[in-house]
């Protein structure tokens, strides 16, 4: 949705060296204040892929010998572990919960030789290699472990569970099916032909790619200008606000680049994903299985003013009880990212409490 607002690419913004930020200055930057009461430290581990994740763990502090649940937090789509996912992780270890907040393979401080590339499969698999980190941590019960995932990796976290029984509930927030929104365009608008011109489009670009040797970057959800068009970018977010523009658009450049929640090293607030990102997400739709996650829990999560708000209503009907829609008056789909005041923290805590309790 945020490509199809932008009809020309711009120039990438210098890469972290270059804006003169030094690593330790770039480490220490979170877009939100450590809570008091929590202890955060960086961790990784592997994949089944091999691919180091990074992460931070989130800890409340003199649990003495206590097993605590956990909950394994990601997303946004091209956000990283030190915006929405590390605030989420930080109010709910608050809470009494161990949170861990990751970022994907390929983004972030993870690893990955091909950088800025998405998969729905690997995605996937991160949430339950963090599962298999998380779970054998001495503070905490195997037994209780949930899922709190935000906007694009919400399709990954409950494809994950529907594979995973050691989920023992998913909450979603601000939820997004990056499967359906890269294949099929916002709200299913594109036509088979346009369909078509994608599948054409990126598979032509795989050549250059090859002969190249290298991957450009381009826009992940392909839009069509007023001449039916495919048009091309190579930046997710534009580097100034056009004037009167769309009041989507205005929404995620309000987040991801302000002072709000900037970060170098977000893929939305600097730079975009390889060009053919979508490949991969044409072949595999997520969430295909939803049916085999019940009778664990499942809670989404969305703004009553969200352009997003259909993927969660969808996955409400499609998905078997237990389940719970919980729609925020007068938010929208970005103001699920960082705003404390509209996000339903109590909802959550008490939904996963309730969750782990019936799970025993």
């Amino acid at each position: 949705m945020i490509a199809a607002l932008l009809m020309s690419g711009q120039a990438i913004s210098q890469n972290l060296r270059q804006q003169g930020v030094s690593k330790m200055q770039d480490q220490e930057r979170y877009t939100f204040e450590l809570n008091d009461q929590v202890i955060r430290r960086e961790v990784t581990f592997k994949n089944k892929y091999g691919i180091t994740v990074a992460a931070d763990l989130y800890t409340p502090k003199n649990i003495g010998n206590k097993k605590l649940p956990v909950l394994i937090v990601s997303g946004p789509f091209g956000a990283v572990k030190e915006q929405s996912s590390g605030l989420y992780a930080n109010e709910l270890a608050a809470r009494g919960f161990v949170t861990l907040a990751f970022d994907p393979s390929f983004t972030g401080e993870s690893g990955g030789d091909v950088r800025n590339v998405a998969s729905p499969e690997i995605f996937t698999e991160d949430f339950s290699a963090a599962v298999d980190y998380a779970g054998l941590l001495p503070s905490v019960d195997r037994n209780r472990i949930g899922v709190m995932a935000i906007c694009g990796l919400s399709g990954m976290a409950l494809t994950a569970a529907t594979s995973d029984s050691r989920i023992k509930a998913v909450a979603t927030a601000s939820m997004y099916d990056m499967s359906r929104s890269m294949s099929r365009g916002h709200k299913d608008g594109y036509t088979l032909e346009q369909r078509k011109k994608v599948v054409d489009y990126l598979s032509q670009q795989r050549w250059v790619d090859a002969e190249k040797g290298s991957y450009a970057l381009g826009l992940h959800e392909v839009p069509f200008d007023k001449n039916g068009d495919i048009a091309k970018g190579n930046r997710v977010l534009p580097e100034t606000l056009p004037k009167n523009p769309d009041p989507v658009l205005a929404s995620f450049f309000d987040y991801y680049r302000t002072q709000r929640g900037f970060h170098p090293r977000s893929i939305n607030s600097t730079t975009a994903w390889t060009a053919t990102t979508p490949m991969s997400f044409f072949s595999f739709p997520m969430a295909a299985n939803i049916k085999m996650i019940s009778p664990r829990p499942i809670m989404l999560i969305a703004g009553e003013k969200a352009h997003s708000l259909y993927y969660s209503e969808d996955v409400y009907k499609e998905a078997p009880e237990p389940k719970e829609l919980v729609i925020v008056p007068n938010a929208d789909h970005v103001d699920l990212y960082d705003k404390t005041d509209l996000i339903p923290f109590d909802k959550m805590e008490s939904f996963f409490k309730k969750s782990f309790q019936q799970a025993n």
